[in-house]
């Protein structure tokens, strides 16, 4: 056999060179591979999704009226009364428009969301005095002031997760720079941000909640009659003072052994500044706990803040929130709806978390694609 009929038996005989793939789109198809916790990830990004669409699926006003020939858009813009004909005080009542157009058949008609009912409207109608049971027009039931519970869960889950996920943004923001700092630069640096991040986590929360809640007080702005509501961005603010030490530790620890890594070296070499080699080569080799960590993370925010709620120090009234209601059921234990929807969003919401969690966790899980294996 001749050289160049060996050469190309060789090439026949060789196997295929399979594309590389990288290290984040392997952890990515084991995180789809864990089915329970890539179909609740799935699950909660869309009710998450759709919670911002509450105003044209829950809401007391109508989407589209027609009358007398003109066309309205009450959910984008308010309309007095008087515009439709109807004599009340602030807004319309468009779900007893809407019957009386169908009653004249003139050519008026309105159209309203799938479920009429408002987190904020205490509907006095219905027979008796609220809390009234579940019904078919208000699946749920109402709490003591008469407000729909489906709406008040509907609204609160975007809430609370909104609410969640910025703390969780901001007090990573802070965290993962101060740890960045700490382990890289190490030293005195590390040894005085340590003692200053335990005397720092000795503060007492709750004690810190109830003392600026007392103090803090809404602000009313008199050019714009606006009356200021500062707790949702003030419960941020003091949930971060707390929360941002905890992801310190896990990144300093990672920025102290990526930093003795080869690359760090001939980053260094190769002139890269301290920023540089920082954020732009050691942060993505140290993500793995900060990944990880996330949706545990989410599950105590929301934790933290429907028990703040429900001690009576969280949103203001009438923000829609869960621990307000779950307060209403210890006030009313005989209203077993009151106690057992809430809460079984409550746990329904932290499970499908906990179950994203677990599914990072283990495909992050740094010896999964370890070669020291």
């Amino acid at each position: 056999m001749t050289k160049p009929d060996v050469a190309s038996s060789l090439n026949e005989t060789a196997p295929a060179t399979r594309p590389s793939v990288s290290l984040f789109r392997k952890r990515l198809r084991k995180f789809r591979a864990l089915k329970r916790g890539y179909y609740s990830f799935l699950l909660l990004l869309a009710a998450y999704g759709t919670s911002f669409f509450l105003p044209v699926l829950v809401n007391d006003k109508a989407l589209i009226v027609r009358y007398e020939g003109r066309f309205y858009y009450p959910v984008f813009h308010y309309y007095p009364p008087s515009t439709f004909g109807q004599e009340a005080i602030g807004e319309p009542d468009y779900r007893r428009l809407a019957e009386t157009f169908r009653e004249e058949n003139v050519g008026n008609w309105a159209i309203l969301p799938p479920y009429p009912y408002s987190h904020t409207e205490s509907l006095l109608e219905l027979p008796g005095s609220p809390p009234h049971s579940p019904s078919w027009q208000h699946i749920l039931g109402t709490d003591d002031r008469g407000r729909d519970i489906f709406t008040r869960l509907a609204y609160g889950f975007n809430v609370s997760l909104t609410f969640a996920l910025m703390v969780l943004a901001v007090s990573y923001a802070i965290g993962i720079t101060v740890g960045a700092l700490l382990g890289y630069f190490g030293g005195k640096l590390d040894i005085l941000g340590q003692r200053l991040i335990e005397i720092w986590s000795s503060l007492p929360f709750l004690y810190t909640i109830i003392i600026i809640s007392s103090i803090v007080v809404p602000i009313y702005i008199p050019g714009r009659n606006l009356l200021l509501q500062p707790s949702f961005w003030l419960l941020i603010f003091i949930l971060t003072f707390f929360n941002w030490m905890g992801i310190t530790y896990y990144v300093r620890g990672e920025f102290y052994r990526e930093k003795a890594r080869d690359y760090v070296g001939a980053a260094i070499a190769m002139g890269a500044s301290e920023a540089a080699v920082m954020f732009k080569h050691i942060l993505p080799n140290s993500l793995t706990p900060v990944i990880s960590f996330a949706p545990f993370m989410i599950v105590g925010n929301i934790g933290a803040l429907v028990a703040l709620d429900f001690l009576g120090f969280g949103l203001p009234a009438p923000t829609p929130s869960w621990g307000e209601l779950i307060g209403q059921g210890m006030s009313n234990l005989t209203k077993w709806w009151l106690v057992s929807f809430p809460l079984s969003a409550l746990f329904l919401t932290l499970l499908l978390i906990v179950f994203i969690g677990e599914a990072v966790r283990e495909a992050f899980d740094p010896k999964e694609f370890s070669r020291l294996r």
